[in-house]
Order: C-alpha cells, then sequence, then structure tokens
C-alpha cells in the first residue's frame, strides 16, 4: 500500500506543494492527488491584467504535472472529514454529478481565498471582484461595454486596488477612473513610495477619496459614511479576502475567521496529519504576527510544508526556514511600479524601487512565481528517500500529543 497524500486547491500554494511532494517522495511509496475545480492554473496575480482586456497564457494542469505522478482530479470539494480521513468531491468533468469519497493519510489544505464583501449592503448584487478568473472575465466585459466617460470606482486602497485602479486607468483613459481608499493614500509606504504613487496616480487622471468608508453599493453609485454618494457605473471590490468556508466546518482549530491554525512546519495544531498552506493557514511571521494573505506567503509555506512531510515519512530533518518578507511589489498599469522594501515581518523601510525598473521586476516575480507552478520537478535536488513507516494512515507516523513535531 501506498501513503496517500491529498492536496486540496491548485493556487501557487497548492500546485508547488504537490510538485515538491512528487520531488521529494519515491512514487512506489506514495499516492499524490491534487484535487481542483478548473483545469488551467489561474495566475491570480494577473486578475487585473485580464480584466482589462489582456490575454494570458494558457497553463493546463494535464501538461503541467504529466510524467510527474501526480494524479490530477478535477472536481470541486464540498466537504472534509478529519476525523475519518476523508474528503468529499463533487466532480466538474464527465457525466457522473453524484458526490464521491476521497480517503487520506496526509492532507494539504490549500483552498485559498476569495473575495470579500465585509457584508456591506449591496456590494455582493452590484459590485465586481478581480479575486477569480470567472469575476475578473465579468468585469472584463463590463468594463469593454462601457461607454466614453463613464465612472468606475475600485473600492479599496490596498495591493489589489492600486494594481487594479491604475491598470483600468492606463487601459481606458476615456473612462473616469476613481479609487476609495478608507486611509491615506499608500500610507503602509515609505516616503518615497508614497510620492511615486501620488505621482502616477495623478499622471493617469485618477481622482482618490482618501479617508472614505464605503457603506452601500447600489447601481450607479456608493454611498459613504459621511451620508455622502460617489458615481460608479462600475464597481471593483477589493477590500480584502475571506477564506473556504470547509475549514471552519470540520474539527480543526481555525481561527475567528476561519483559517486554520499552523504551527512553523504548516501543519495543524490539532490534526497532525493535516497541513495547510497559502490564504486558508493562519503562520505566524519572525515577529509573530499573522502572514498575509498574498503569492510572497503562499509559495514558502508550501516549501515549509512539502519538505516536513517529506522529512516526518523519510525520517529526515524537518525543515526550520524562517518565515519573512523582502519587500512589496506593486504593478501601477504596464509601464510603472514600485517595490517597497520592508524588514521580516513586512514593515515599509525607506529603500523603494520605483518607475520602469519596478515594472519589470515586479514582472519578473509574476514570472517566476508561474514558473514555479509551471515545472514542479524542477528546482531543488531530489532527496528520494523510503518511507520509515507503514503507509496506512493509521500507522502513519504522528506525535504523541498533538501539534508538536514528531
Amino acid at each position: 500500500m501506498q501513503h496517500r497524500i491529498v492536496v486540496l486547491g491548485a493556487g501557487y500554494a497548492g500546485a508547488v506543494a504537490a510538485g515538491r511532494l512528487a520531488r521529494r517522495l519515491r512514487r512506489e511509496d506514495v499516492a499524490i492527488t491534487l484535487v481542483n475545480a478548473e483545469p488551467d492554473f489561474v495566475e491570480r496575480v494577473r486578475m487585473h491584467q485580464l480584466a482589462t482586456g489582456q490575454e494570458l497564457r494558457p497553463r493546463p494542469f494535464a501538461e503541467m504535472f504529466a510524467g510527474t505522478g501526480v494524479r490530477l482530479r478535477l472536481a470541486r470539494v464540498t466537504a472534509v472529514d478529519v476525523d475519518r480521513g476523508t474528503v468529499t468531491t463533487l466532480p466538474t468533468a464527465g457525466e457522473t454529478r453524484e458526490p464521491e469519497e476521497l480517503e487520506y493519510d496526509t492532507i494539504v489544505y490549500a483552498l485559498g481565498s476569495t473575495w470579500n464583501d465585509q457584508g456591506v449592503p449591496g456590494a455582493a448584487e452590484h459590485a465586481d471582484e478581480i479575486a477569480s478568473r470567472p469575476g475578473a472575465l465579468r468585469l472584463r466585459r463590463r468594463l469593454a461595454a462601457l461607454p466614453a466617460g463613464q465612472p468606475v470606482l475600485v473600492v479599496g486602497g490596498g495591493l489589489t486596488g492600486l494594481e487594479a485602479v491604475t491598470e483600468i486607468a492606463e487601459a481606458r483613459p476615456d473612462l473616469d477612473v476613481a479609487l476609495a481608499a478608507r486611509g491615506a493614500l499608500g500610507d503602509w509606504l515609505s516616503p518615497k513610495g508614497r510620492r511615486h504613487l501620488r505621482k502616477v496616480v495623478d499622471g493617469l487622471g485618477v481622482t482618490v477619496h482618501e479617508h472614505t468608508d464605503v457603506t452601500a453599493v447600489a447601481p450607479g453609485h456608493v454611498t459613504t459614511a459621511d451620508g455622502g454618494s460617489v458615481p460608479a457605473a462600475v464597481t471593483v471590490w477589493t477590500t480584502g479576502f475571506a477564506v473556504h468556508p470547509i475549514a471552519r466546518a470540520t474539527a480543526l482549530e481555525v481561527t475567528g475567521a476561519g483559517r486554520i491554525v499552523v504551527d512553523r512546519t504548516m501543519r495543524s495544531v490539532s490534526h497532525p496529519d493535516v497541513y495547510a498552506v497559502g490564504d486558508a493557514a493562519q503562520a505566524t511571521g519572525p515577529a509573530g504576527n499573522p502572514l498575509r494573505m498574498s503569492c510572497a506567503s503562499g509559495l514558502p509555506m508550501a516549501w515549509q510544508a512539502a519538505d516536513a512531510i517529506a522529512a516526518r515519512l523519510t525520517g529526515g530533518k524537518l525543515p526550520n526556514m524562517p518565515l519573512r518578507y523582502f519587500n512589496q511589489c506593486v504593478s501601477l498599469g504596464r509601464r510603472q511600479g514600485l517595490v517597497q522594501y520592508v524588514t521580516a515581518d513586512d514593515r515599509a523601510v525607506q529603500a523603494a524601487l520605483t518607475g520602469r525598473a519596478a515594472a519589470r521586476y515586479k514582472e519578473l516575480i509574476c514570472k517566476g512565481a508561474a514558473w514555479a507552478v509551471s515545472h514542479p520537478m524542477l528546482g531543488l535536488p531530489s532527496r528520494h528517500r523510503p518511507l520509515v513507516a507503514a503507509p496506512a494512515r493509521a500507522a502513519a507516523p504522528l506525535p504523541t500529543t498533538p501539534g508538536k513535531a514528531a
């Protein structure tokens, strides 16, 4: 029998974890199944580009994982039973529409996140999101249908909002593009970063509503906390992310926001055969602060989890790679960018790279992340070693105390 590893979700973190596991473990010892609802990898960091009419390179999982031993299962996850070690799925391809069940010995939970309407009235009904490919394509159609002079409002002044508003303003200079930010524009950036951001936004003709809290969304406008109204033929909502609700419905220990609480090896503190990576996991950085939901967090979390699983199954040394940040990379349209250098715990320092050099840097980062997913068997040297325990779930190497390293 093989040790059954199931990876749920094939975003940046899930896809990289599956490929790294295939590289670390012998095929005769493990069976790795990757469950995802879509057949192609979605470059989530480029959804603002897709929304403005740019074409993205297709990256089919069938091609990416060919020859790796990873089995791709196109299905939507509907439930996880962490006590029985099963995953319930609803196939997205083929004729059968009945729920199917997968058994696992070790699971990597990487179902990621979606947009968060923050419970604001009308946001779910009238606003557009770019946290998913369907959402970006819907926004693409709506923007393409807008005649010149129509108002477009991006709500949210974080990284996603900045990338969205500058991309839209650059692609459609004939539209009246605006940004609503709860604080000051780029208030977390260094002085140099803020100056460059303001210069680019002003140059693109973007109207910035600072210290503006949107309290309701309606067709044609939004309402603000001070009782004012901002016109918006299209409202783009970028105020944060919400994790998939499945984890909260399990016996796993989760945060109030539904993120799975993990240790430094990305292992659930309550169920040692469960690992969580990416937006779905609550991992901490060097200062003890939760890692932000981002590709920059998800990739090292995936490396850590895969290496820890391989080490525990083969009797190797557990990884101890520090999870830290180096910079925040922001595209400001296709010709401008901003790379804000940060401390290990993600606080801005004085240094920042701006302009075309920063845009090229950000593009290299995006390509590098996609390359890591697209080439699952390349990278670090292989360390194939036989398992040190029987593959059955009950006999897998587990700690005597839940949540502590074996």
